[in-house]
């Protein structure tokens, strides 16, 4: 008899599991593309109701790092409001397994959930870069820069 495979699931952030969410370390060649857990779960501390922090757990051992905004003021004057993905930590050993995927279906469902229609992100250009990733999953490019970064857009349905 085959034991079924453990799904990835999204766990709150809590005391039992801050320490494995802190030792989620991307490649060294991606830390210029992304913060580490500990820069977001400041935020996410400073930005309680916006932002949606989850620790991406497969099994009993933590692959991951995910945080959404959810309906952030973008420009800080009230006129547009948008909800997507702030951050995403993939663990170096645990890359190319679906992970990110996952991540990024979840907060889209999370989004959607809500009422929203749009999921947006931004990242950093370069060839070690997330581009490709985003692209591949329907993101598209929709002509803004955020603090540099690429903004793009993914429709939801």
């Amino acid at each position: 008899m085959t034991t079924a495979a453990a799904q990835p699931r999204l766990d709150v952030l809590t005391p039992a599991n801050i320490e494995a969410a802190l030792a989620v370390r991307v490649r060294p060649e991606q830390e210029f593309a992304v913060d580490p857990v500990a820069k977001s779960l400041a935020e996410a501390y400073v930005w309680p109701g916006v932002a949606w922090p989850r620790l991406i757990v497969d099994g009993d051992r933590a692959v991951g790092f995910v945080m959404a905004f959810l309906d952030i003021d973008w420009h800080g004057d009230g006129s547009v409001i948008r909800s997507g993905l702030w951050r995403l930590n993939i663990s170096a050993g645990e890359q190319r397994r679906g992970y990110g995927r996952f991540a990024v279906e979840s907060v889209a469902n999370e989004i959607r959930d809500r009422g929203g229609r749009e999921m947006y992100v931004t990242w950093h250009e370069g060839p070690d870069g997330p581009a490709d990733f985003y692209l591949g999953l329907g993101f598209e490019p929709n002509g803004e820069k955020s603090e540099g970064e690429t903004v793009g857009v993914l429709r939801l349905s």
